[in-house]
């Protein structure tokens, strides 16, 4: 697609130096620094954050312990369990 008009012009413009430009900078000192100051919640916080950062997601010792109640047959689960929090946790995704 090709535009037809004024473009020359404005490229011209835009590629034209301003007299700004030129100016240069002399003896600028900088006696201002930048802070930052964390407040307490927020330390706390990177606390808590670095705390769960070291905890394992899964828990071996209880998956073992339900391993191993299970291939020996003694962990048992009723339906009625496992149906009525399957329906709590539907109710709460559509809250």
């Amino acid at each position: 697609m090709k535009i037809w008009g004024n473009s020359p012009k404005v490229f011209g413009v835009y590629n034209k130096q301003n007299p700004v430009d030129k100016i240069q900078k002399q003896n600028v000192v900088s006696s201002v620094k930048d802070e930052y100051k964390i407040s307490a919640q927020a330390k706390d916080f990177q606390i808590v954050m670095k705390a769960l950062a070291n905890i394992p997601d899964i828990r071996e010792d209880k998956v073992k312990e339900i391993s191993a109640k299970i291939e020996s047959g003694e962990y048992r689960v009723e339906a009625s369990d496992i149906s009525e929090k399957i329906i709590r946790m539907i109710s709460r995704e559509k809250e």
